[in-house]
């Protein structure tokens, strides 16, 4: 009744498109103007008067709102984008855009257009892209829609289509990206159609009504580089192993439906994390936390003790053990084992964190930067300065070699990073902890609101290539941005020390343990004060600061 209704409404908008044609003002209105004319009267409630401007007195359809085209010669023009997006248009698609042949976009998702889409729709060859979603639409699965030979993506998701998808997927071979999700689409996945989509980059069936098992045959979309979304329907059966050929970067989601057995761990269906298998109550396996083959509950009860053993004294014998005190006596055996066992635990880890803490505070002692060339001279060695000119400046270095000469450089990766070893030196530290890959410090620099944080990689002589592959790390590692990546600012070398300053993200957001000072012979002639103080768990935290003025 509703596609006799359209088609009598086509019948009457092409009479009225015949009329306005014969009109002075519409003679000179292009084919591709009358059809958007078309689409105008086919809408029948424009709340925001979205259309309004659209006017056969207007003989250029390209100025028209959420109209764009494309010189296709040096006298002509024509329509190949119609975007009304998001504007609450009722009405129903009309066959009239089939007759857009250069359109390559259509997009009108986000309003409330109802009915069938057009297979005469198919005539505009040169679409790419059709988002047609957030509608009302109603009917079958437009299949005329496969024989675009240009169309990549298809998204008719969140409307009432309904019935079985149609065998003629299969001719969608250049489809990428295909969303067909919150319909009302039922049946079986089709099996046959999956291989020939060989462009599928991503496919969203979910919340359907698609029964029936998995098909292995998914696994053959090796395009695919998204999601797999099957989720919210009523699938059953077993995962297929099949699935573990897909790509590893394939996100998939089997989530509420019925699937059932054991996930199997081929291939990139290993890397899948739980939330993938939710919601399905027979599934069992890794990554969910339920086992697939539980051990029976023990059915065996010790026997019933004898006549004898129930201290029956027969014809004046001595009476034997009872059971139960056997039982009693081993368990108490057993307890006095466990217990002795918990109190050396108890002793070992007491001694191993009284250890620590020595350690740590021997750490403390040795200070932030215990570089060679940050330390001035004793004064018993002034004479030796006059001779050689005086302290060594850490930010001296070779000439062309950076920090990879014999005195070493601080060597800012980031362009913003405007600080001197020295002025890292005098500024206020805090020891964040240590574990396998150094010391980690809190520096406060400049006015006290610009805090970095410096790990300290530890001594040790290194070659001069070494520098070489050290920085050339250094700089790659210094391009990185991400949100997950803690920024690097900068970085010294030397053969006894390494250094690496990034930004300091606050409390949790370094992985260390433990406590050191910053009591170097530098340190201590530029000012640095130690004190330790306890935090809380019972860590300590050494802090460094400028002296205070007498």
């Amino acid at each position: 009744m509703r596609s006799l209704l359209h088609s009598s409404l086509g019948t009457l908008i092409l009479a009225s498109l015949l009329v306005l044609a014969s009109s002075p003002a519409a003679t000179s209105l292009s084919a591709d103007g009358l059809a958007l004319l078309a689409f105008k009267s086919a809408v029948t409630v424009d709340p925001s008067s979205a259309l309004s401007s659209w006017s056969a007195n207007d003989t250029d359809p390209c100025r028209w709102p959420g109209v764009s085209c494309l010189n296709t010669s040096s006298t002509e023009t024509r329509v190949t984008s119609l975007a009304v997006a998001g504007k609450n248009l009722s009405g129903y698609l009309p066959s009239e855009l089939g007759s857009l042949s250069f359109l390559r976009r259509l997009n009108l998702h986000g309003n409330r257009l109802s009915g069938a889409v057009p297979p005469a729709l198919s005539n505009a060859t040169a679409l790419r892209s059709i988002f047609l979603y957030d509608n009302n639409l109603t009917g079958a699965f437009p299949a005329s829609l496969c024989d675009l030979p240009r169309l990549q993506n298809l998204d008719l998701s969140f409307n009432s289509l309904s019935g079985a998808l149609p065998e003629g997927l299969a001719r969608c071979k250049q489809l990428q990206r295909l969303l067909l999700s919150s319909n009302g689409f039922s049946g079986e996945i089709p099996a046959r159609v999956l291989p020939e989509m060989v462009s599928l980059q991503l496919l969203d069936l979910s919340s359907n009504s698609l029964t029936g098992n998995i098909p292995p045959e998914l696994g053959k979309l090796r395009s695919l580089a998204g999601t797999l979304n099957i989720s919210r329907n009523r699938l059953s059966g077993g995962v297929p192993p099949e699935l573990g050929r897909l790509p590893a970067t394939v996100t998939l989601d089997l989530r509420f439906n019925n699937l059932s057995g054991e996930i199997p761990q081929s291939g990139s269906l290993a890397s899948q994390g739980p939330t993938a298998f939710l919601n399905n109550p027979g599934l069992c396996g890794f990554p969910l936390q339920v086992p697939c083959h539980a051990a029976p509950p023990s059915s065996s009860s010790p026997p019933p003790p004898s006549q004898s053993s129930q201290g029956v004294a027969v014809g004046g014998a001595r009476q034997p053990i009872k059971t139960s005190l056997i039982v009693l006596i081993s368990i108490a055996d057993a307890a006095g084992v466990a217990l002795i066992g918990v109190i050396v635990v108890y002793i070992y880890w007491k001694l191993r964190d009284s250890r620590r803490n020595d350690d740590d505070d021997d750490e403390g002692r040795r200070g932030l930067f215990a570089c060679p060339c940050c330390m001035r001279a004793d004064d018993d060695d002034t004479s030796d300065e006059s001779e050689t000119g005086g302290e060594k400046k850490c930010g001296g270095g070779s000439t062309g070699g950076g920090g990879g000469g014999e005195d070493g450089e601080l060597v800012a990766i980031d362009k913003g990073f405007q600080m001197e070893l020295d002025e890292l030196l005098r500024s206020s530290a805090y020891v964040l902890g240590k574990g396998g890959k150094g010391i980690v410090y809190k520096v406060v620099v400049g006015n006290g609101t610009t805090p970095v944080a410096v790990r300290r990689l530890g001594g040790g002589s290194a070659a001069h290539e070494r520098y070489k592959e050290f920085a050339a790390e250094a700089g790659a590692i210094g391009r990185v941005r991400h949100a997950n990546v803690v920024r690097l600012r900068a970085y010294y070398w030397s053969p006894d020390e390494k250094l690496v300053v990034t930004d300091f993200g606050g409390p949790g957001s370094r992985a260390c343990r433990g406590h050191c000072g910053c009591g170097s012979p530098r340190a201590r002639r530029a000012g640095w004060r130690t004190s330790t103080s306890a935090a809380p768990g019972g860590t300590s935290t050494a802090r460094s600061s400028l002296p205070t003025s007498s």
